[in-house]
């Protein structure tokens, strides 16, 4: 299915239980607008967006320069809420994974990963996923629909609620942060809602917005070729492929996309990537499968694929889920094929695993929420 036809088939909701129109994913000259509707000045709209991304409030009252007729109408006629809180869990390893509930009672699943220099946030861009791919736990789920980006924003801003880090005065913006990374890697294929990312990444990227700079966020794609170039240069933020195989054969058996979108169509992309460099690298997420992917001839093609790409290829354990029917390769065996990359003068890190024991890590989002509707009903 096209990107198009995603936006149309699997639209958000933009109002909330009451009517209100959500002003969260709002640009500032939709604010403006808005506002024009009733007759306020800019400088209104301007206010009104520096109390919601600069100030985090949840609450029209608190916006203590506008007129109380003013505030009334917001409270009325608009929304600045936060998604329910269904369940939150901490990893003893200090992972923390909130399974949050949409407007319409939708649920998605949103994980903070602190580390010692940063803390990067994994944010979702869909309800399901419609991928299918094999490995991946999410793509069990069928896709229900594509999250607006007020719901993409409110992912982070709740994160920012939780860690307590938004200023609490106008002179407050220089507090330290935890949350220092995005990274578009929860459920969902993001190209697959592009528009609705796109504009979220754009308030997120904004210094009078959230203000996070586009070179610690990172939007992570199983290879949607035709949307990946117009993310290069709309948005310039971090590319990163889920590849997980060598060649188109074993790609379509683990990842269907790949029938759609060959390795050829799908490395010539990442060449040509705009902004790619040295310094600023693509990033190859390989999931590590025994007896899948894993030889050393694997390693050897991985090596000779990626050439003339400035990269670095991480290196992803199988994070086991019941049914999967896929084995995590020995550990030996990941070390020996990062070696064989390293020896040829690729960055190939083994990524740690974080979250596993409240199935936070890659490739297990949406299972708790899944098994807790069961429950429920």
């Amino acid at each position: 299915m096209s990107v198009s036809s995603h936006a149309t088939s699997f639209a958000a909701p933009r109002t909330d239980a009451q009517g209100r129109i959500q002003l969260i994913g709002m640009s500032l000259a939709e604010m403006q607008d808005i506002m024009a509707t009733h007759g306020l000045p800019k400088f209104r709209s301007k206010q009104v967006w520096h109390w919601v991304y600069r100030r985090g409030v949840r609450d029209f009252e608190i916006m203590g320069n506008l007129p109380k007729e003013m505030r009334a109408l917001l409270t009325e006629k608009y929304s600045i809420d936060r998604p329910e809180v269904i369940t939150e869990q901490r990893s003893s390893d200090g992972t923390i994974k909130w399974l949050l509930a949409m407007s319409d009672g939708q649920r998605i699943e949103t994980v903070f990963i602190p580390e010692a220099e940063r803390g990067t946030l994994c944010v979702s861009s869909q309800v399901g996923c419609t991928l299918t791919c094999k490995f991946c736990h999410t793509g069990t789920q069928p896709l229900v629909r594509n999250l607006g980006p007020h719901e993409i924003l409110q992912q982070v801003m709740h994160a920012r609620d939780i860690l307590g880090e938004w200023p609490t005065s106008e002179k407050g913006d220089n507090l330290g942060r935890d949350l220092t990374n995005i990274v578009m890697m929860g459920m969902g294929e993001p190209l697959y809602n592009y528009q609705n990312v796109a504009k979220a990444l754009k308030i997120c990227m904004d210094d009078d917005g959230l203000g996070i700079s586009k070179r610690r966020i990172t939007l992570s794609t199983s290879g949607v070729v035709p949307q990946i170039t117009q993310c290069g240069e709309e948005l310039g933020v971090n590319l990163a492929i889920s590849l997980h195989a060598t060649n188109d054969e074993q790609r379509s058996a683990i990842m269907p996309i790949n029938n759609k979108y060959p390795l050829a169509e799908l490395l010539e992309a990442c060449r040509t990537y705009p902004g790619v460099s040295t310094i600023r690298r693509i990033t190859f997420e390989y999931v590590m499968l025994k007896d899948v992917n894993d030889t050393d001839a694997d390693a050897r093609r991985l090596m000779m694929m990626l050439r003339e790409i400035p990269c670095k290829v991480n290196l992803i354990p199988f994070n086991d889920w019941e049914g999967s029917g896929y084995e995590c390769s020995p550990m030996e065996r990941i070390r020996a094929f990062a070696k064989i990359l390293e020896d040829d003068g690729y960055d190939a890190p083994i990524r740690k695993t974080r979250g596993a024991d409240i199935l936070a890590a890659c490739g297990q989002l949406k299972s708790e929420s899944t098994r807790l509707r069961k429950s429920e009903a």
